[in-house]
């Protein structure tokens, strides 16, 4: 049966998208769920970054743990490999030395948060990151840190996720954010996603056909 999928990220959500999100049969936020409101209520998955300061902030602080969209949430996504991240930290401190914390990981504590309260964890796997690496420089060469928790996650919910027929949305995502990450590439990267047919993007001006099932 085919499922209409929303990925909300954490960017500026257009107007009257919330219903049509939360009509959706799973959607995915991230991190502390700022999407949540006017980009509905309704939560399946929360994607984190499970690495250096987002993850250290979000596994050790109480305010995450209590966020309704991560309790309503049914799985718990981890974006970053621990292990292709401790292989990584050398290149990353030799480049950029005040990055010195970026490769702490977390996972088990958001791993005993899952089990804890009843949640799948799901850690995204290296070769996700490595593919998209390799897309990404295709498009720019230009030097980067690592790609975005979005885009990781886009990744791998289309290549590993997605059955047949479903429909994939985008809402809240406007490639800007940290200048670690490769805002440009990505967002042509997405546009081609877009231009083959494997991800809409929602809007104000097509949300309400959506939301109807079209």
């Amino acid at each position: 049966m085919a499922r209409r999928i929303v990925i909300v990220g954490n960017g500026e959500i257009g107007e009257g998208l919330a219903e049509t999100i939360d009509s959706a049969d799973l959607v995915m936020r991230f991190n502390d769920c700022r999407s949540a409101g006017p980009g509905g209520e309704r939560t399946d998955i929360v994607t984190v970054c499970n690495t250096g300061r987002p993850g250290k902030a979000m596994s050790e602080g109480s305010s995450w743990a209590c966020n309704r969209s991560v309790w309503l949430a049914s799985s718990i996504w981890c974006v970053r490999d621990p292990q292709k991240f401790q292989a990584m930290k050398p290149d990353i401190l030799h480049d950029h030395p005040e990055l010195d914390d970026f490769c702490d990981d977390y996972t088990e504590a958001f791993a005993d948060y899952a089990r804890q309260n009843g949640k799948g964890l799901h850690i995204v796997p290296a070769t996700t990151h490595e593919a998209l690496d390799r897309t990404l420089k295709a498009i720019d060469p230009t030097p980067y840190v690592v790609p975005s928790t979005g885009a990781v996650a886009i990744a791998q919910f289309l290549t590993h996720h997605r059955k047949p027929q479903d429909r994939v949305f985008l809402a809240g995502f406007g490639h800007q954010g940290w200048d670690g990450h490769p805002w440009d590439a990505e967002e042509a990267w997405v546009n081609d996603l877009i231009q083959r047919g494997d991800l809409v993007r929602l809007t104000s001006n097509n949300s309400r056909r959506y939301a109807q099932g079209d």
